[in-house]
This record gives structure tokens, C-alpha cells and sequence, in this order.
């Protein structure tokens, strides 16, 4: 089993964005909702670009720094895991199922999420140890070939529609948590859509 991480197993999605916002503030640009939609699923990379179109912003390590500066300032107080995903994770991992994690954040701020809310797993991939990122499947076919699994018999778990892409492009059965009522449609074309993530909708994926 593959998983997001971000607005899969924690609820990071709107820190992230407060983070932006807070960052952006003193270059003169006010973050909107669309361009946090805009970018939801992708890597930083992709997303600093996207910002340096709409505002003169410092080069991307740079900003990064101040990003994240912010951003785990709010994980301190804020980050708090999904209660679904947590209990996922501790069936499949009491039956022995292997897992990995893979995330469109740098490997920093993946790191530094997973151990904020007590997450551990022994296969993580990041968003800057590709050279593609979602909705390209590159992450996601990493993933198991460090698991040591076909793709086809992986189960990638996400919330965004770039993740879900990702995941069918790998050829692999991806299951969409949609996390905010009302988008659905943005993970259509996952194999199965859920409200709330369970061991047993992960492994009657897996047994298709």
C-alpha cells in the first residue's frame, strides 16, 4: 500500500496554504483559494513557479526557507493526524501488509510531518527525489520498486486529483479520499472514491 501524505494521513492541506499566505504577505500578494486549488498535489518546485508568475518572490531554496519556518511553526500547535488513517495504517500494518509513502513535499518537510504527528514508515519518497512529480507516476512506481512489489499489486491511497492521476498512470489501483465534501469530481478518475479511508476499502482494491 502506497500512501499520500499530505490531506491523506494528516491534515496539513490547510496549514499549507496559511503558510503560503503568511509567506507571500510582505512580497505584496495575497494568496487565494484558487491558487492553493491550483497547486494542491504538486510538488514545491512546481508550485514556487506557479507563485513567481503572479508576484516577484525570491528564488525557490530561499523562499523555502522562509516557507517552512512558518509552516512548522503551525505544525507545533495545529498538525493532527487523521483518525481514518491512523487506524488504516495500524490494521494493515498488524496483517503484515508492506507500505510505503509517497509525497509530493521535499523530503524536509515529509520527514518532518511524519515524525510530528508519530508517523513512521521504512519507505518514504519525496517530491525532490524525482525528477517528474505527480500526476506523473515516477514516485509512486519508485516506491515500489523499493518495496520490492510489481505495480500491479500496489494500492495507491490519495487525496488530490493529481495524486489519483499519478497512481492509475503507475498502473496501480488507486483509491480517492475526497476529504472536502463537494470535490469528488476532482478524483474521478480513481478507481473507488471514499469519505473515509479503511483497511477493508484498501485491500478489496487490492484484490481486484
Amino acid at each position: 500500500m502506497i500512501f499520500d501524505c499530505d490531506g491523506t494521513l494528516v491534515d496539513s492541506e490547510p496549514l499549507s496554504g496559511e503558510s503560503w499566505r503568511r509567506t507571500l504577505a510582505p512580497y505584496g500578494y495575497t494568496v487565494t483559494d484558487a491558487d492553493l486549488e491550483a497547486c494542491l498535489g504538486t510538488t514545491y518546485k512546481r508550485t514556487h513557479a506557479f507563485m513567481a508568475e503572479r508576484v516577484a518572490i525570491p528564488a525557490a531554496e530561499t523562499l523555502q526557507r522562509e516557507l517552512h519556518a512558518t509552516l512548522f511553526g503551525l505544525y507545533a500547535t495545529h498538525l493532527k493526524p487523521f483518525a481514518d488513517a491512523l487506524e488504516a495504517v495500524a490494521e494493515l500494518r498488524a496483517a503484515g501488509v508492506p507500505m510505503a509513502v509517497a509525497s509530493s513535499s521535499v523530503r524536509e518537510r515529509l520527514d518532518h510531518t511524519l515524525a510530528s504527528v508519530g508517523l513512521e514508515f521504512g519507505i518514504t519518497i519525496a517530491g525532490d527525489e524525482v525528477s517528474r512529480g505527480k500526476p506523473a507516476p515516477d514516485m509512486f512506481l519508485l516506491a515500489a520498486e523499493r518495496l520490492g512489489i510489481e505495480p500491479k499489486r500496489c494500492v495507491v491511497v490519495e487525496d488530490s486529483g493529481p495524486g489519483v492521476r499519478a497512481g492509475r498512470s503507475a498502473g496501480m489501483p488507486t483509491l480517492g479520499v475526497c476529504r472536502v465534501p463537494g470535490t469528488e469530481a476532482s478524483l474521478a478518475v480513481a478507481d473507488r472514491v471514499v469519505n473515509i479511508i479503511s483497511a477493508s476499502e484498501i485491500l478489496a482494491l487490492a484484490a481486484l
